[in-house]
């Protein structure tokens, strides 16, 4: 390759074939253009209806949005090799963040570039060491519903420990990272540690039958085929609304979440535009559109969640001290003994 370079080679095929040709995004970036990343549904249409023209408000900048999924972000990082990424801010679940963090696709984070970073609550830049921060945090508290159990739950334990429950639980399968939390907490509350995994596969299997799904665990709760899960907490402010019976809480032993991990692509030629929509995310601006969206709890300290908001978004200021760390490169190193382990209990 001498005349044309990779994204020159890149975008040519795409124009002659389209995304399909090298499984690489629908909207590659012309030179300084910034493209951005979310999910299909309600993202894209908040992405493309509030929050871009909200940055273009702020900074007279129009990115590039390109729709997908965790998994297909990390394919085309890896067809579009680190010299080139298709994105400039790349948006996924930290369980994925982790893998491209370690293979170097992402630039340590500049934070005189970054005002709003200083402001961020500890949960949003732990995990990833200075390499990206938390833009959005889904609080996973236990959901149940109010018509069917006589007295709520108060701690993780109770799943195990509360006969009334037995049969009437519902899991995120081990493809969804609540899954892969869901075996971490059995193994943290129940045996040594996060990584004792023996322990937390054998507490899986008192559970007896669950049922699980990948994303949608509204739909089981709205039924009464299940009447208590792991839930985030949007989720049930979601069906409150529509007058269903239904409450979650903040479990004794902590919290886990559903995150996205903003991160900044090494090399790309729109290193200043991503900067600043990054900025925009974390900062009162986003995160205030964000929450009054999606019932997300803010990562920056700096906002406050107004009074009417507070039943459906509980966890802000010393709450956000409750969520548990998650080892998500044990997750990644052993993923296919642990699903087929998983599966082994609760069938695929």
């Amino acid at each position: 390759m001498t005349d044309l370079n990779r994204r020159k080679l890149l975008t040519a095929l795409v124009a002659l074939g389209g995304a399909s040709v090298l499984n690489i995004p629908a909207v590659y970036a012309a030179t300084n253009e910034l493209v951005i990343t979310t999910y299909g549904g309600s993202w894209e249409k908040f992405w493309r209806d509030t929050l871009i023209p909200g940055f273009t408000k702020e900074t007279g900048i129009t990115p590039k949005l390109d729709i997908g999924l965790g998994r297909v972000y990390t394919a085309n990082m890896r067809a579009a090799g680190k010299e080139d990424p298709p994105y400039g801010c790349l948006m996924f679940n930290e369980i994925y963040a982790q893998v491209l963090r370690k293979e170097g696709f992402f630039e340590k984070l500049d934070q005189s570039l970054l005002p709003n970073y200083q402001n961020l609550y500890p949960v949003a830049t732990k995990a990833s060491d200075g390499y990206g921060a938390v833009g959005l945090i889904s609080p996973i508290g236990i959901g149940y519903r109010t018509d069917m159990i006589s007295a709520p739950p108060t701690s993780w334990k109770d799943l195990w420990e509360n006969e009334e429950l037995k049969g009437r639980l519902g899991l995120y399968n081990i493809v969804n990272s609540a899954g892969k939390m869901f075996l971490m907490l059995a193994s943290k509350i129940y045996g040594s540690g996060i990584d004792d995994l023996e322990t937390g596969f054998a507490k899986l299997k008192e559970l007896g039958p669950v049922y699980q799904t990948d994303f949608n665990m509204s739909t089981a709760m709205a039924t009464g085929e299940i009447a208590v899960a792991p839930f985030d907490f949007g989720e049930i402010a979601r069906l409150r609304e529509q007058g269903l019976p239904v409450d979650c809480i903040i479990p004794d032993e902590g919290l886990m979440m559903w995150d996205q991990t903003f991160s900044i692509c090494a090399n790309t030629p729109a290193r200043e535009e991503a900067y600043k929509y990054l900025d925009f995310v974390l900062g009162p601006i986003g995160q205030d559109l964000l929450m009054r969206e999606f019932f997300v709890s803010p990562v920056n300290k700096t906002v406050e969640v107004p009074e009417d908001l507070q039943k459906d978004v509980p966890v802000f200021g010393a709450a956000m001290d409750q969520f548990i760390e998650w080892d998500w490169e044990l997750m990644n190193s052993r993923s296919e003994e642990i699903a087929r382990r998983w599966n082994e209990i609760f069938g695929a």
